[in-house]
């Protein structure tokens, strides 16, 4: 199984930007953590983050037919992006939203996201242990498509 994480704008400030929002792990951390995770799944883990719109909907696009499963956290871009969320209906794999953060606890104009209405999940507020919980789902979810006829 091959899944794509991806990751959005300020996410490589992680550690440094608002650590009481974002914890204290920095992005090096984090890459190193999923890919602990990919060995213990026996999963192949791919992990992208770029802070540019285009980029990342080209990323998404690139995951259909090449991955079984995305985990994408949009940052900011889940309240504004019409265009993020249309790239993750045109594709047929499977994405799942995480935010480090509760976005529905927080200030008003973060409480809506584009991305999670065209997700198949959304795990918030869950800290950096909400990839896991992504990651475990995508499994879960290409485990129950594969049967024996």
């Amino acid at each position: 199984m091959r899944i794509l994480i991806i990751n959005g704008p300020n996410l490589n400030l992680l550690g440094i930007r608002e650590p009481h929002i974002y914890q204290n792990k920095t992005y090096e951390e984090l890459v190193n953590y999923l890919n602990d995770l990919a060995l213990k799944h026996q999963v192949s883990i791919e992990v992208f983050q770029s802070n540019h719109e285009g980029v990342l909907i080209d990323k998404l696009h690139e995951a259909w037919d090449n991955y079984d499963g995305v985990v994408f956290n949009p940052g900011a871009y889940c309240h504004t992006s019409i265009a993020l969320a249309d790239a993750i209906r045109s594709i047929e794999t499977p994405v799942v939203e995480v935010h480090i953060s509760d976005i529905y606890s927080r200030e008003e104009y973060r409480r809506h996201s584009f991305t999670a209405e065209a997700s198949v999940k959304s795990v918030v507020g869950k800290g950096l242990n909400g990839y896991r919980e992504a990651v475990a789902f995508l499994i879960g979810s290409f485990l129950r498509e594969i049967s024996f006829v």
